[in-house]
């Protein structure tokens, strides 16, 4: 069925069938720096409605208090407890799921923010400073560690070739070793251009090991495992809100929830409304569409 258009004359029915509702951030609430015009009041009707709002995220590079900073900043009202992102999912997907023997320590690629999310589990983390130079003639100085659990791979800005080996040498020679991705996005939104994400990263491992991860972040199913065990969802009353088709909209589809899909991102109405696309429940220019019904 092909996705229904959201309008001033269906909105308020379309916010009625809902009690929960998980929102991306960029793209849907934000672009980069910026809030969306009307998000804010928009969100604020809905809490004035009684509806609970999650914020599901694939960035793993911030921790969900730095995120309230943000939120708060941009004047949108959130909890770290409203806050899901896959560097939390990753957290506690290793706590509560693997039940990931904290003896042992978990090798990172990564942001300061997946880091805080594992140590706050009670999960010690290696990695932080292994950005310095090697050569050929240093390599053996890395080698597999027996203190190493699991190798989690998530978008790194300081990614360098010691920290790449030093996952690879873990992952090849131990195969009890978990492999864990925050997320596999191929490309990352950024200013004027699209650069390499997480995925395009976590590439270099699945080729050199020949191991393929547990994906955490958006459209994969575990994540939104964690989230409806953490939150006691409801998904024939969940809509899943967001701008790209392969993650967000895919992502709910897979967990049986209805999907809005919102044009200020990074899909277009074209993108949509193309049969062999992910299909959206419903579509929208924008997610302040929903507060103008209310106005």
């Amino acid at each position: 069925m092909a996705p229904t258009k959201l309008s001033t004359h269906n909105a308020n029915a379309f916010v009625d069938q809902f009690d929960t509702f998980l929102f991306d951030c960029d793209g849907v609430l934000w672009r980069g720096p910026t809030v969306i015009d009307g998000v804010p009041e928009t969100l604020a009707m809905l809490r004035s409605k009684g509806k609970r709002l999650i914020f599901v995220t694939n960035n793993s590079s911030t921790s969900r208090s730095d995120y309230v900073h943000k939120f708060t900043k941009l004047g949108i009202q959130a909890s770290v407890d409203e806050i899901f992102s896959s560097a939390y999912a990753t957290a506690v997907y290793l706590h509560d799921v693997a039940k990931f023997d904290t003896a042992k320590k978990a090798y990172v690629i990564g942001g300061n923010g997946l880091r805080h999310e594992l140590e706050a589990v009670g999960i010690a983390t290696l990695g932080r400073s292994d950005s310095q130079n090697i050569s050929p003639a240093t390599l053996d100085e890395i080698v597999p560690s027996a203190d190493i659990g699991a190798v989690v791979c998530g978008l790194d800005y300081d990614i360098s070739y010691r920290k790449l080996a030093t996952a690879h040498v873990n992952l090849a020679n131990n195969p009890d070793c978990l492999f864990i991705a925050t997320n596999d996005d191929r490309t990352l939104p950024g200013g004027k251009h699209m650069y390499p994400g997480s995925g395009s990263l976590l590439s270099v491992l699945t080729h050199s090991t020949q191991r393929t991860p547990l994906v955490m972040g958006k459209p994969n199913p575990t994540m939104l495992e964690c989230v409806i065990q953490k939150c006691a969802l409801d998904p024939p009353r969940t809509c899943m809100v967001g701008d790209r088709l392969d993650t967000d909209i895919l992502f709910g589809i897979s967990g049986g929830l209805s999907t809005l899909c919102v044009l200020t991102g990074v899909a277009s109405e074209a993108d949509i409304l193309a049969p062999d696309a992910p299909q959206a429940t419903f579509y929208t220019t924008s997610l302040s569409d929903l507060g103008k019904s209310h106005m």
